[in-house]
């Protein structure tokens, strides 16, 4: 197939995937009192066509930010949604697409992907998406926990620098890597303690917490932060049916970023076990009913004004600090257009803020590894690489099975 015949196919499908999808086609505004609002105006979704004199085994995946930041990944200047489609040398063809996180999480934008890719095949969307936003109605009286303002702040975001603010020699970078299955099974082997199995994303990301608390460490830090996405959709149906359905389909943010804090020193000096044992802990409270419910409630009771999870705001004072989110049901393997399977996909978040962020994901070589995107301080990826070079692998070809 031409570039220009499977340009035509994408443009299609994805006109007849907004119909559904209506939301991505908007754009957002402030309302009477300031809150940004969903518009959906049909203004629809910025589509750039580009070409990249590489093949696509030529390609630095390890190195997003050389290979793929601002090169094939869309600038979203208005609008929900931009998507690029770039053709290679090699007659390859990477799909890139930017979205504005207020209107959709993860969750969402997979089951728009998976939806654009059953239309390009003519066959029908097997999941609509819901927009039914009474699904999170806040309690009337509401009910919200105190521990919700430990983790959640009322925040006004700083004005934007009249000029640009140069990186430092400590910035924030993006690194792919792969992690095999066997290492994830010992991962989770030396996190589990007697009759307490830990997850592999917790064992791993305790693992990470380590790494990360020996670079602080040598920076003169006292503690570190590491928090943890929670997808919410299957906690607020628990016991019920038919909500799970609807919540299944919910398109939109339905996330909590439960935390923990701890002593650089302990996290270094105790076993990994232990160090499991405090992800889990702070994670125990938030995969529940109540602590959504009570964040429903906390988010009406300090409407208009904007809130954020402390950890993002407290990086850079309070020692390293970073985020993991579970990219698990990335779906790549069902992002098919007509034309194969993707030999690859990832997300990419350079976002800008002070805490780190990392996206683990199924390997499409379907062997049971991991590829993991992290987002990390330059320092902390050197002392990974240096500390852990048999658990974060480089990100090759070669291991994509990548024909030159």
């Amino acid at each position: 197939m031409t570039f220009a015949s499977m340009v035509a196919i994408l443009k299609r499908a994805l006109a007849q995937t907004l119909v559904s999808y209506y939301a991505l086609a908007g754009e957002v505004v402030p309302n009477p009192v300031g809150e940004p609002e969903l518009l959906c105006n049909n203004r629809g979704v910025d589509f750039v066509e580009a070409f990249a004199n590489v093949e696509l085994s030529e390609l630095n995946l390890y190195n997003p930010d050389e290979s793929i930041e601002g090169k094939l990944v869309p600038n979203k200047k208005n609008g929900v949604l931009s998507i690029q489609a770039t053709e290679l040398n090699c007659g390859g063809l990477v799909v890139a697409c930017t979205f504005d996180h207020r209107i959709a999480d993860a969750y969402s934008i997979n089951m728009f992907l998976v939806s654009w890719a059953e239309l390009a095949q003519s066959r029908p969307i097997s999941l609509l998406p819901s927009f039914r936003r009474s699904l999170l109605n806040p309690r009337r009286p509401g009910c919200v926990d105190p521990a919700l303002d430990d983790m959640y702040v009322p925040f006004s975001p700083p004005p934007p620098p009249k000029e640009p603010v140069e990186a430092t020699h400590d910035h924030l970078i993006s690194r792919i890597y792969y992690v095999t299955k066997d290492q994830l099974n010992e991962l989770q082997s030396l996190a589990s303690p007697k009759g307490c199995r830990r997850t592999k994303l917790e064992s791993f990301s305790a693992f990470l917490w380590k790494m990360v608390a020996q670079c602080g460490a040598e920076e003169n830090y006292k503690t570190s932060k590491m928090g943890i996405v929670v997808d919410g959709r299957i906690r607020l149906s628990q016991g019920d049916s038919y909500k799970s359905r609807l919540m299944d389909a919910y398109f939109g943010n339905v996330l909590s970023i439960p935390f923990g804090g701890q002593k650089i020193i302990q996290l270094m000096e105790k076993p990994l076990s232990c160090v499991a044992n405090q992800v889990h802990a702070f994670l125990e409270n938030a995969v529940t009913q109540d602590h959504f419910l009570g964040l429903i409630d906390w988010v009406e009771a300090h409407r208009p004004q904007p809130a954020v999870a402390k950890i993002y705001i407290n990086g850079s004072d309070n020692g390293p600090a970073f985020v993991v989110s579970s990219g698990q049901r990335f779906p790549v393997s069902k992002v098919d257009f007509g034309w194969g399977k993707p030999v690859f996909g990832s997300y990419h978040f350079p976002w800008g803020g002070d805490a780190g962020y990392v996206m683990p994901m199924p390997s499409p070589v379907g062997n049971g590894d991991w590829v993991v995107y992290l987002h990390l301080l330059k320092k902390q990826i050197e002392i990974i690489e240096k500390e852990a070079s048999d658990v974060f692998r480089p990100l090759t070809s070669d291991y994509l099975n990548l024909m030159k």
